[in-house]
């Protein structure tokens, strides 16, 4: 799915963010989200350089109390936003440069801090046509599941981190 797409849901929903970001509620968006919010604040969405699917780091463009400056975080996408004017650029990877930002009380990221344990399996059978060629930024199921309770645990405190950081600075 894009923000790009036809479909009858994604001009009310573009509509609600600019309303709600103009009135300064809290706006919290992961990929497709974090899509949604830079498309409604007037960014451009398209196809990123590549897809980034399983677990991979992004670089802290800004320092976050409690993180490290890359921290490994899961993906699933194919495409990716450029930054709103006047937004800060908070995350970036080796391969997509814009991972998230903030702009007033909406934070935007491109990857996935909310996942849980059964999400990475779910998604990996649902959507196997995604990754059955694996590659350097495209995990196979193996790959993603390996390991699964210690790197959700540890993709939590990361969320925790993003999390209390933004909600300190909502006003």
């Amino acid at each position: 799915m894009s923000v790009n797409d036809d479909l009858p849901w994604i001009t009310p929903t573009l509509e609600l963010i600019r309303a709600a970001h103009a009135r300064s509620v809290p706006i919290l968006g992961h990929c497709l989200g974090g899509q949604l919010v830079a498309k409604a604040l007037g960014a451009v969405v398209d196809a990123s350089p590549q897809k980034e699917i399983g677990w991979h780091p992004v670089r802290c463009r800004t320092p976050f109390p409690r993180l490290e400056p890359e921290v490994e975080v899961f993906h699933w996408h194919g495409e990716t936003f450029a930054l709103p004017t006047g937004a800060q650029h908070l995350f970036e990877s080796a391969v997509c440069p814009n991972q998230g930002f903030r702009i007033g009380n909406t934070l935007a990221l491109q990857f996935h801090v909310e996942m849980l344990a059964d999400m990475v399996p779910a998604w990996a059978e649902k959507y196997a046509q995604e990754i059955d060629r694996p590659s350097a930024t495209i995990h196979s199921y193996r790959q993603l599941t390996r390991d699964l309770d210690q790197r959700i645990a540890k993709l939590h405190l990361v969320a925790d981190a993003i999390y209390d950081v933004w909600s300190e600075s909502i006003r």
